[in-house]
């Protein structure tokens, strides 16, 4: 289990990079750094169509550029990759490596995060090895096929009321969307379009840091 404080301003602003949205390897560290230089607090390297040696070469480029800037990064899914290349943290889904496989491979100053889309699966988190869940998708959205249903506000407030840690909203959330999600009781957002392939990074970022709660 990591620092509580420092999960929690982790998860104020989290971008989940997308390769196709951000045009590849080399735009993800493009996107990565100028969203980090605007004030991204935690940046997620998720491509499921990648091999591992492409995810751990662009995961050390994160890296670097994301160091200055004293912004974690999270490795979807690959715990191994993760480790292998000193990453911060690993996000896991429901059929992904198990949180106590995870921990198996993680370094002990890691952080780990599940992704949970209902109230069984967040009363099934044991908080003894999870750090964060990312409660979702909040709606509907293109950059995961494989997503469940939205729950919307009613259903993100209901989750949230039951974590036993802390929790980052995702799915579909845009600007106009950050003052009711934060309002549910979440610690932070987690987006993706609204910052991946937008023609001016620094200004998405800031119109989501805008739209938080003071």
């Amino acid at each position: 289990m990591s620092d509580n404080y420092r999960v929690l301003r982790a998860l104020r602003l989290y971008l989940v990079l997308d390769p196709g949205l951000c045009g590849g390897s080399e735009g993800l560290v493009r996107t990565a750094q100028a969203a980090a230089a605007a004030g991204v607090t935690a940046v997620q390297l998720r491509a499921p169509n990648w091999k591992k040696r492409l995810y751990a070469e662009c995961g050390r480029e994160l890296l670097k550029v994301l160091a200055p800037y004293d912004v974690p990064l999270f490795i979807n899914d690959h715990a191994d990759v993760a480790v292998a290349i000193g990453a911060h943290g690993v996000h896991v889904g429901q059929s992904d490596l198990s949180p106590e496989d995870c921990h198996r491979l993680m370094t002990p100053d890691m952080m780990l995060g599940l992704s949970v889309s209902n109230v069984s699966e967040c009363l099934g988190v044991d908080p003894a090895l999870v750090d964060y869940i990312g409660i979702g998708p909040y709606r509907a959205t293109p950059t995961k096929k494989d997503a469940a249903a939205e729950i919307g506000l009613s259903g993100l407030t209901d989750i949230v009321s039951r974590a036993p840690c802390p929790s980052v909203a995702i799915g579909g959330i845009k600007a106009a969307d950050v003052g009711s999600v934060m309002q549910s009781g979440v610690d932070g957002v987690a987006v993706v379009s609204a910052i991946c392939g937008t023609p001016d990074i620094p200004a998405s970022v800031k119109a989501l840091l805008d739209a938080m709660p003071s």
